[in-house]
């Protein structure tokens, strides 16, 4: 689906955004997040700049999109989640390297490719979803999910969710390949049901009482307690809590969303426009109070929910190991037969 983003969302087709990549007054941004994460940024970079976005939202595909679209693709930025995902477009060759004294100030390095085909724009914590009722303890690692007290007690998405495979790739890097192997299969073995359904999917197992813990990204739990549309959500999270996995110890685990300047970017100045909007105040504001994300920008807050959830320690882990170990992490989930 492709949308205009101007103020108001209209469906377009590929000729229309294709027409587009020779206007001055626009950028066309190939998006893996969902319309609702983002359209109100992109609406305010609009208001802000007079540049009018075109957007292509697909859940899957778009660096290969951009693989056989070469030098003719009309993207100028990829917006993405996960670090794999922009490891990936830089792999692939869809991304260009680009300097900006604006990005570089408002992003600390840690959150930036070292050679510039990347940039962090949001954080997310990856935490352990447990139930109210049947969970006391409010302190958990990650290694104690594979241990005996979890039999039949525990869910989760699919081993090969992005996600999860971020979260498997840092204990390989903290842990080694061959106690990992081991973690996943006693994580495997404490399963209440076949891994399957999202993040929100599984304080809804909570909430049924087909398990008591899970694995999820903040972000959700804050969205399903804010869901007017669908309140059977919140009450699926009124169930659960969140406990921030090794607060202790090394912290919990975190990953990004991120942008992406497209190799062949046809309009490639406001490509770079609309990342330096991304991650100015206006913008990392909406972030944290709109989509709950944790802003990468000092002295932006978190939202008042996100606060409630606890303080973060964060896990400094470097997110380009994490991101090559993705691969290994994979064949550990096929090894152990995670998914089936």
């Amino acid at each position: 689906m492709f949308r205009f983003v101007t103020g108001c969302f209209m469906v377009a087709t590929f000729c229309a955004l294709s027409i587009a990549t020779v206007r001055a007054s626009e950028v066309n941004v190939y998006s893996y997040r969902q319309p609702y994460l983002i359209e109100p940024m992109l609406e305010k970079f609009t208001d802000e700049t007079g540049i009018k976005v075109n957007v292509l939202f697909a859940g899957k595909g778009l660096v290969d999109k951009m693989v056989q679209e070469g030098d003719s693709s009309p993207a100028d930025v990829l917006l993405t989640v996960d670090i794999g995902r922009l490891s990936d477009a830089v792999n692939q060759e869809v991304s260009q390297s680009f300097s900006s004294s604006v990005v570089n100030a408002n992003i600390p390095s840690q959150y930036r490719d070292p050679d510039g085909h990347w940039v962090g724009l949001t954080a997310r914590a990856r935490v352990v979803y447990a139930s109210i009722d049947r969970v006391a303890q409010d302190e958990i690692t990650y290694e104690e999910l594979a241990g005996p007290k979890w039999a039949g007690r525990l869910c989760t998405r699919s081993g090969q969710n992005a996600y999860n495979l971020a979260l498997f790739a840092s204990l390989i890097a903290h842990h080694g390949e061959a106690e990992t192997i081991e973690w996943l299969k006693g994580v495997k073995a404490n399963m209440a049901r076949t891994p399957q359904g999202n993040d929100r999917g599984q304080v809804k197992g909570i909430f049924s009482g087909e398990c008591d813990i899970s694995i999820g990204n903040t972000y959700y739990m804050a969205k399903m307690r804010t869901n007017d549309k669908e309140p059977e959500q919140k009450d699926w999270a009124a169930s659960a809590k969140i406990i921030m996995p090794n607060a202790d110890g090394r912290g919990t685990h975190m990953n990004l969303s991120g942008a992406v300047l497209a190799k062949h970017a046809p309009n490639q100045d406001n490509g770079i426009k609309l990342i330096e909007f991304l991650t100015e105040d206006i913008a990392q504001e909406m972030y944290a109070e709109t989509n709950h994300e944790y802003p990468l920008k000092e002295g932006v807050g978190i939202s008042d929910m996100v606060a409630s959830f606890g303080d973060l320690n964060a896990d400094t882990l470097d997110l380009i190991t994490i991101a090559n170990n993705r691969v290994v992490a994979s064949e550990m989930v096929d090894l152990v037969g995670y998914d089936e």
